[in-house]
C-alpha cells in the first residue's frame, strides 16, 4: 500500500500528537491520512483516531502486554467506510482482507524484531 509517514515530530508519543501519512490503497491512487494520538499509557496502550483520510470512522487501540515469551500486542480497530452501501460492498470485497493482511504483516514483523530469540553464536 506504499504506506509512508510524511510528518511526525519524533517525540515520545503523547495525547494530541498529529501524524500524517500517504498511502496507495487502491489502483495506485495516492491518499492522505491524518491521525491523532488521543490517549497514551506508557508500556500499556495508545489510541489513534483518524482526523482526515479514507475512512468514515477509524478508532484504533493498541495494547501491549509483557509475557514470558516477549511482548504481546493486541489491536482493536473500529472502522467504517464512506459511501454507505457501496462502502460496505468495498469492505467485503477488498478492504477487510487488506486490513487483515496489514495487521498480519505487522504482527509477524513485531515477532521478528522483538520476540524471536537470537540463535546466532
Amino acid at each position: 500500500m506504499s504506506f509512508e509517514i510524511q510528518d511526525f515530530d519524533e517525540k515520545r508519543m503523547y495525547p494530541g500528537q498529529i501524524i500524517t501519512y500517504t498511502l496507495k490503497p487502491l489502483l495506485g491512487i495516492k491518499v492522505s491520512w491524518v491521525t491523532e494520538i488521543t490517549s497514551v499509557k506508557d508500556n500499556d496502550y495508545f489510541i489513534d483516531v483518524q482526523l482526515f483520510g479514507p475512512y468514515k470512522l477509524w478508532h484504533h487501540k493498541h495494547f501491549f502486554e509483557q509475557t514470558e515469551n516477549g511482548i504481546k500486542m493486541t489491536d482493536v480497530v473500529h472502522y467504517s467506510l464512506p459511501f454507505g452501501f457501496l462502502g460496505r460492498i468495498m469492505n467485503k470485497l477488498v478492504v477487510a482482507d487488506k486490513l487483515k493482511a496489514i495487521f498480519d504483516y505487522r504482527r509477524n514483523k513485531i515477532d521478528e524484531l522483538f520476540n524471536s530469540k537470537n540463535t546466532a553464536v
